[in-house]
């Protein structure tokens, strides 16, 4: 899933490993979170969300993702 998070956490003056002792997680869980190699839960990303001050979508970008969802892949995809 595309994501701004780099911006955010660079704005907020946060290095990985702060931000991943903020909500809970490790410094590779946020690089892989911010290259895209890992998509977080619903609940972490809120909780990031949270720390950037923010609506959950404007650090996530759902609608430009080009993963299928499950639900896509169970349907046949769109």
């Amino acid at each position: 899933m595309k994501n701004k998070l780099k911006e955010f956490r660079e704005s907020l003056g946060l290095t990985q490993e702060q931000l991943g002792e903020l909500v809970g997680v490790s410094r590779q869980a946020i690089n892989s979170i911010e290259t895209e190699k890992y998509e977080p839960s619903i609940w972490l990303a809120y909780d990031i969300s949270r720390i950037c001050h923010c609506p959950i979508e404007e650090v996530f970008l759902f609608e430009q993702s080009e993963r299928k969802s499950r639900a896509q892949l169970s349907r046949g995809g769109i």
